[in-house]
């Protein structure tokens, strides 16, 4: 699949690329640095009086977060606290990481009714994957969660393939090859990568790369020579993007600017990234460059755009390493892994249950009270419900399919 060895020549080394005109001093004055500064009352009316008149020109339309400003304006107030919050809760950072180390595939099921882990087709390993346009900062996200988890903070970068801690098989992140400017080729490739499984090391060309593109592709990757044979299924979807970008295409009326959230956002929109009405989680990425003001709007911008909650589904994680951020990061994998273990597939178990169904009708056929033929007809309609219990969604618009 994706990373430094699928990728073309410089493709993931370019995280930074283009992030000096971003915060050229034309975009970054007036973008409510002073506001940002402002603890009192006094100066909470300006941030929301400064959001109000920034948000008949800079949002859209809304789909379930209200069309109302006040609603805005209350998503905003909430976005402000879990900031404050979160030096609080930083202190409990200990604790909140031994929880993500103590995970195991499963162990976060939401079960049903009587229901046991057994019934329930876990894998060996959860697989995250990461998703975003070029210069996203997926490769820095992965560097940043890595040493969240290991001792050694100077710890070098990894590829692709990263088991979290190293050495663990609880779960996986993969670092993807970028989303291009082409939508369809996007989709294809996220459909071979939900529908097929992914693989470390794993040539990923578009119908779109030219022929001398394909040619360094394929020598880099023999060079490489890393190929994992093993495949595995994708159980979330993490969606990251750069910060930066999102605000210059609410800002610029541009049609390059626009292109980048519109190309990300029909990726993120693609039916077989979302687990039946699961969508991914956002992972917004260079806020350290942006006031905090900027941050929440762009939060806002996209829960909206996506119809996602900025508040629980839009992480805002910084390119530093701090408590703060360290907090925000496990927070990001705790939804993660839950929404994973949430979404696993049941074993098709219910063909046992009419089995033994079918052999106690039998032996009731010669009763009087039972008409076998239409309890038969019983057994099939129950057989069929909880058939569709056992199965699993790629997303809405994908086929229904039972779990291997």
């Amino acid at each position: 699949m994706g990373g430094d060895i699928v990728s073309p020549p410089g493709e993931d080394s370019s995280s930074d690329q283009g992030l000096s005109q971003l915060s050229s001093p034309r975009l970054r004055d007036g973008l409510s640095m002073k506001a940002e500064s402002c603890t009192s009352n006094e100066g909470d009316k300006l941030l929301f009086q400064q959001f109000d008149e920034m948000g008949q020109r800079n949002f859209s339309p809304s789909l379930d977060l209200g069309t109302d400003q006040r609603g805005r304006e209350d998503i905003f107030r909430e976005i402000f606290r879990s900031y404050d919050e979160l030096r609080i809760r930083s202190q409990g950072l200990e604790e909140a990481k031994s929880k993500i180390l103590g995970y195991t595939p499963g162990s976060w099921i939401e079960k049903v009714g009587s229901l046991k882990l057994s019934d329930y087709d876990v894998p060996p390993t959860t697989s995250l994957i990461l998703v975003g346009p070029k210069g996203s900062g997926k490769s820095s996200l992965v560097n940043r969660i890595s040493k969240v988890f290991e001792d050694d903070k100077f710890a070098s970068e990894r590829a692709q393939e990263y088991m979290i801690p190293r050495g663990s098989t609880s779960f996986c992140l993969y670092d993807t090859r970028s989303l291009s400017n082409d939508s369809h080729d996007n989709i294809e490739m996220l459909k071979h990568w939900m529908t097929r499984g992914v693989r470390h090391g794993e040539l990923i060309i578009r119908n779109s790369d030219g022929p001398s593109l394909r040619t360094r592709m394929k020598f880099k990757a023999l060079k490489n020579s890393c190929v994992s044979s093993e495949r595995r299924k994708v159980n979330f979807v993490i969606f990251v993007v750069n910060g930066l970008s999102v605000l210059k295409s609410m800002i610029n009326d541009e049609d390059a600017d626009k292109q980048y959230t519109e190309l990300f956002a029909s990726a993120f929109n693609c039916p077989y990234v979302s687990f039946r009405d699961d969508k991914p989680l956002i992972v917004v990425s260079h806020g350290d460059l942006l006031s905090r003001f900027d941050r929440a709007r762009v939060r806002i911008h996209l829960g909206e755009l996506l119809g996602i909650p900025p508040t629980k589904q839009i992480f805002d994680i910084p390119d530093k390493l701090d408590p703060e951020t360290e907090l925000r990061i496990v927070d990001m994998l705790r939804y993660s892994l839950e929404h994973a273990d949430k979404n696993l597939p049941q074993k098709p178990w219910f063909m046992n249950k009419m089995n033994k169904l079918t052999s106690w009708v039998l032996k009731c056929a010669d009763c009087a009270t039972v008409h076998a033929g239409s309890f038969s007809s019983s057994i099939i309609n129950f057989a069929f419900v909880i058939g569709t219990r056992s199965c699993y969604h790629f997303g809405k618009g994908a086929s229904w399919a039972y779990s291997p």
